[in-house]
């Protein structure tokens, strides 16, 4: 709970992945990729009801034997490559209703913490906010970054204010979504059908070394190396 309020958390988990054929019940650092997710959220002191959307058997299956519930199986309609999250969220709250916030956990981030869902739900209720996200800092900002026009010229990505200095030092922070904790209030977000919507969203901070968002081979790799400190 969080102010009174009911936390349903929900783990989607789809058998396809091109990427990364089964990422979500490859091994990592000694279980299932998918066991990092259902142990941070069981831990989650403000989670309610923790629940699988998942279309695969397997997975279901393991998810079940790591106590993680799967009360439904996913359609095939939200199970393909077209399918997005805010429809499988919102199929997962009429399944399963009754709650008042919805967190969305995706097992591609083992690495947060039970801290980082609190510590988000709590953002959320404390700012007033319809919604929050974690974010970690942008890699490049993006006063920095370049497109090319045809001829192969180089033009900024985005508008630079001008008189702006682009010493690093003197750069504001930039931050980009890292995939580990989507949050929002039920009647918000079946309205608005996003989790972000900017002047109202709130982010969460965190690290770069536990904002880890695995879709690749390499990115496994790299979330070891981040994992090992």
């Amino acid at each position: 709970m969080i102010a009174g309020k009911s936390v349903l958390a929900i783990i989607p988990a789809r058998g396809g992945s091109r990427g990364l054929p089964r990422k979500n019940v490859l091994p990592f650092r000694g279980r299932p990729l998918i066991g990092w997710t259902i142990a941070a959220a069981q831990a989650s002191r403000r989670i309610d009801q923790l629940i699988l959307s998942s279309d695969d058997p397997e997975i279901i299956a393991l998810a079940e034997s790591l106590g993680c519930p799967a009360p439904f199986r996913r359609a095939p309609e939200l199970s393909g490559d077209a399918a997005t999250s805010i429809d499988v969220v919102l199929d997962a709250l009429d399944r399963v209703p009754g709650h008042d916030v919805v967190v969305l956990l995706q097992p591609t981030s083992p690495l947060r913490t039970a801290a980082d869902i609190d510590g988000a739900l709590e953002r959320l209720s404390a700012a007033g906010a319809p919604s929050c996200v974690s974010v970690g800092e942008a890699p490049s900002h993006p006063w920095l970054v370049f497109k090319q026009d045809r001829e192969g010229r180089l033009e900024p990505f985005t508008p630079v204010p001008e008189g702006a200095s682009l010493r690093r030092q003197d750069l504001p922070s930039a931050s980009v979504l890292n995939g580990a904790v989507y949050a929002a209030e039920v009647p918000w977000l079946r309205r608005e059908r996003t989790f972000i919507k900017p002047g109202e969203t709130v982010a969460w901070e965190m690290p770069a070394h536990r904002s880890a968002d695995i879709d690749t081979l390499e990115d496994l790799r790299v979330a070891e190396v981040l994992a090992d400190g």
